[in-house]
């Protein structure tokens, strides 16, 4: 059950998004919220247990109005509280975000790949042998078969999976790091898959080095694969290569294999 209602800006806890909040957009909202006022309320969920001091309510979806509100000085903003856990919060945040016609071919592949984990983290992993759904290891597969709860259905003829797609997307999502694609968002690239499958398709080093080289290279992203490629192909201590061979396996696994780390490594992750 949700409940619309004014909530002061201070309230409300703004987690990492899957979707980084581009300044651009929130300039255009914030004009558009001049002449026309909110039109759509940010959805945010209550969080009553988080530790002491810190806001009751935390956001869910609407982060570039919830920055426009933030430029026009405003105290208050529209929302409609929802009920939910962490999980729930981020499938809401995916399912609002993954129809949006503006949405870049980027993070429209973080999305779908957010789905995912979701759903592996409720159902078990996508992959054969689950009871929860037949032998499949594909998304594409997962999503005709769970067709009868809606959001699978209407994604699926949203984007028109196959296959092909899910697998172009999980690659891109999971093999771009996160300090490139926050460098891509809101670049030609962003849009470009062929550009962005070719980033995901870079031996592991020079994934990680392409943020630091796309930078050296003046965000010309033809120039940053030229530089990589002229790279020489040092050999690597045994260290390194068992560095590489740990962060490529934190770069393919699921939010709850990470988890499941770093609770057997003693750290705690923040809630979202």
């Amino acid at each position: 059950m949700a409940e619309y209602k004014q909530i002061a800006l201070a309230d409300i806890f703004v987690p990492d998004r899957l979707r980084g909040v581009e300044e651009d957009h929130a300039l255009a909202i914030q004009a558009s919220i001049v002449e026309h006022g909110l039109l759509n309320p940010i959805t945010v969920r209550a969080t009553p247990n988080r530790k002491k001091g810190a806001q009751p309510y935390t956001l869910v979806a609407g982060a570039h109005r919830h920055r426009a509100i933030e430029l026009l000085e405003e105290a208050q903003i529209d929302c409609l509280v929802v009920e939910g856990d962490a999980l729930e919060a981020q499938l809401i945040e995916v399912e609002e975000n993954v129809f949006r016609n503006d949405l870049s071919a980027l993070d429209r592949a973080v999305f779908i790949q957010s789905y995912r984990d979701i759903y592996e983290q409720k159902n078990g992993k996508v992959r054969r042998g689950n009871p929860n759904f037949s032998n499949s290891a594909n998304l594409a597969e997962l999503m005709e078969q769970e067709a009868a709860n809606g959001f699978s259905r209407h994604v699926s003829e949203r984007l028109g999976f196959s296959a092909r797609s899910v697998e172009r997307a999980n690659q891109i999502a999971r093999n771009i790091p996160k300090d490139m694609r926050d460098r891509l968002r809101g670049t030609p690239v962003a849009d470009n898959q062929s550009q962005l499958l070719k980033l995901a398709q870079l031996p592991p080093a020079k994934r990680r080095r392409a943020a630091k080289v796309f930078d050296e290279a003046g965000g010309d992203i033809a120039r940053t694969f030229e530089l990589l490629a002229d790279e020489p192909a040092a050999k690597p201590s045994p260290e390194a290569q068992l560095l590489s061979r740990l962060i490529d396996a934190w770069d393919r696994a699921d939010r709850k294999t990470r988890k499941q780390f770093l609770d057997h490594a003693g750290l705690a992750e923040r809630e979202a």
